[in-house]
């Protein structure tokens, strides 16, 4: 349930005018003639009019390239639309064209901050970079892997391996041998990029051992650069070199960029892997950039000299997404390591040192951080801080009302929802709009966003499936080693054909606003009714006794029933009188259909790379099915904790 009396936060008259929407929407009302009373107006003509809504942003973000004439070809086709097709761009030239030595990349590793670098040595150590990947024979079109930290290495070698035309993927550290090659395994990658170790919750871990299984697991690499950080470097690695030291050495020779067509890969992105091998998702680099551009400078208003930071490692898309801040001129705040650590507070600290203005993170640690009791407005200024982005799993209206009372008031708290198909978002923040309580605020310009009903019927304050009706700049290229296009095919539109279906759960609000309520492949269905398990960890989560929780539905007498599994807060325990305030909790805040049928308190619970719960795992393993893949978990070892419990076999 959403609070429908007042808004959280409305932005300013003076703030609304001040912001790129509104500047671009003037500039539509010169090109076009065309007034908007409110984002719901931009929105609909930004979808009823996407040839001269693209080829707009194009233009109002300054796009560097050759645009053509044409600018969606086959519009009509999902998938198959074409978008500028006669266009010649690189990806990392754009990234690059801020003018000025101002910092470009600020980095801190759990409080211990580096010099920042500046624009002038980002373009320098990236031409270098470029020089020895040109020498090694990379070409158009090669792959480049990275397993890399998030850190200013990981950037200059992204842009490097772009300014080439050639593809860039990129795992986390954290990544056991198996999950890397999965997903390396597939892509048959030229050159591996790889620091030798890294830090986390204080600890510092060598990745030597991991590193000498990886390239022995890739044959196709015939180079190997290795980031310095613990001393290992390059011992006794096949094919490795100092990273540094190639960089120091190469012939200096000018930054260029090859200009290739609007759909030729960037990135490789990959699927959770939770239920297989992961599917190797391709992306082109005219629609990341156009559409990263829009979301960067339109829906989160960037200007240059922002500062931006996305706690993200680069196993995540966001990671993606953040890098592409520098197209609109933004200083990069990375950060690498737990987020608690030395303590709560380091983020936050941050957030001061470096004067970030735009603050992303995922709605886990926000709950984590209002569960551990801290308030940052007593501790913190935050006078920078204007926006606050949060993704990965559904923001409950609880922490709606963390943020704004106990983090700060005037700020835009935008919710954000897309995924690694489409690289960017489906729905978000509008600068225009106010913020309602649990709800996300807007559709994202130029994407058809709808809610359907299992019919096909579009439907307004009931569940249904988030669909997307018309095609857009950053739909995957094609899935690697999926040459007829079938299981791209599968992924996306066997459900409504022609028609993209993403696999979250959602409803629209009053406000226009969404409200998504969990995956559809983990939807219980108790009864025949569709249930999402966002809405049952909204309630459970807001009890001080449970730390977090994780729903599924249980096969069980020719119905499914819904078990939920309680890791409690420590000094707390899982008794009858607790039951009792669980289920009712559950039945006055979301339904009795949503009660569970048994509740079981578990010591962990398993998760991706990227933090998100995983809740087809857990009921595989509960109906005794086997798990694929579990090298896709940070975890593994938690799915152990669900085989054979006594409390499910009646």
């Amino acid at each position: 349930m959403t609070n429908t009396e007042a808004p959280l936060w409305t932005p300013s008259s003076a703030r609304v005018a001040a912001t790129n929407l509104t500047a671009f929407a003037a500039h539509l009302a010169a090109r076009h003639g065309t007034q908007f009373a409110d984002y719901a107006a931009l929105h609909q003509w930004s979808i009823d009019h996407p040839e001269a809504f693209w080829d707009a942003v194009w233009d109002f973000c300054g796009v560097v390239g050759e645009k053509g004439t044409r600018f969606i070809v086959d519009g009509d086709q999902m998938p198959g639309a074409k978008f500028f097709p006669d266009a010649k761009l690189n990806f990392a030239e754009n990234l690059l064209a801020h003018e000025g030595d101002g910092p470009a990349l600020l980095f801190n590793n759990e409080g211990v901050a580096s010099a920042p670098t500046t624009w002038t040595e980002l373009k320098s150590r990236v031409a270098r970079f470029a020089s020895v990947l040109r020498r090694w024979g990379v070409e158009p079109g090669d792959r480049v892997a990275a397993f890399m930290p998030n850190c200013p290495e990981t950037i200059i070698a992204m842009l490097a391996v772009t300014s080439l035309g050639a593809v860039f993927s990129s795992c986390s550290p954290d990544f056991g041998v198996r999950g890397v090659l999965d997903r390396f395994g597939q892509i048959a990658p030229k050159v591996l990029v790889a620091r030798d170790g890294y830090r986390y919750a204080g600890k510092v871990l060598p990745s030597h051992e991991k590193l000498a299984e990886i390239i022995e697991g890739l044959p196709s690499l015939e180079h190997v650069a290795i980031v310095p950080f613990i001393g290992e470097g390059p011992k006794d690695l096949a094919k490795a070199e100092d990273f540094e030291t190639l960089v120091a050495n190469v012939p200096v020779a000018p930054l260029s960029f090859a200009r290739l067509p609007f759909a030729h890969p960037l990135y490789i992105m990959y699927s959770s892997g939770t239920t297989g091998v992961p599917k190797c998702i391709v992306h082109s680099a005219g629609g990341t950039l156009l559409q990263h551009l829009k979301e960067h400078k339109l829906s989160c208003d960037e200007k240059p000299g922002d500062v931006l930071f996305y706690f993200t490692t680069c196993g995540w898309m966001m990671w993606n997404w953040l890098v592409s801040g520098l197209a609109a001129g933004a200083t990069l705040a990375l950060y690498d390591g737990s987020p608690f650590h030395p303590s709560e507070r380091v983020l936050f600290d941050y957030i001061d040192a470096a004067k970030i203005r735009i603050f992303g993170t995922s709605a886990k640690f926000i709950d984590a951080v209002k569960k551990s009791g801290f308030k940052p407005r007593e501790t913190h200024s935050l006078a920078s801080m204007e926006t606050i982005l949060s993704t990965g799993s559904p923001l409950v209206p609880e922490s709606f009302d963390f943020i704004y009372r106990d983090v700060k008031a005037d700020v835009q708290l935008s919710s954000i929802s897309g995924g690694t198909d489409i690289l960017s978002c489906f729905v978000g923040g509008s600068p225009w709009d106010p913020v309602w309580r649990g709800e996300i605020q807007a559709k994202g310009l130029g994407m058809a966003t709808n809610v359907w009903n299992d019919d096909g019927e579009p439907v307004i304050g009931v569940k249904g499936e988030l669909v997307c009706t018309k095609p857009f700049p950053s739909m995957p290229v094609c899935f690697w080693n999926d040459a007829d296009g079938a299981k791209y095919r599968a992924a996306y539109f066997e459900r409504f054909p022609g028609v993209w279906c993403h696999g979250d759960f959602a409803e629209i609000t009053e406000h226009g606003g969404f409200i998504i309520h969990g995956r559809s492949d983990a939807t219980l269905n108790p009864g025949g009714v569709r249930i999402g398990t966002a809405e049952i960890y909204a309630q459970v989560e807001q009890l001080p006794e449970i730390q977090e929780a994780i729903a599924i539905g249980q096969d069980w007498e020719g119905d499914a029933r819904v078990i939920l599994f309680v890791v409690m807060k420590h000094g707390t325990m899982l008794d009858d009188a607790l039951q009792v305030k669980i289920r009712k909790k559950i039945r006055d805040g979301a339904s009795p259909r949503h009660v569970p049928a048994k509740i079981v308190a578990v010591a962990d619970i398993p998760r991706t790379k990227s933090g998100k719960i995983t809740e087809l795992a857990v009921r595989d393993v509960v109906h005794g099915r086997p798990i694929k893949n579990k090298e896709a978990l940070a975890n593994p070892e938690a799915l152990d904790l669900f085989i054979d419990i006594v409390e499910l076999k009646s």
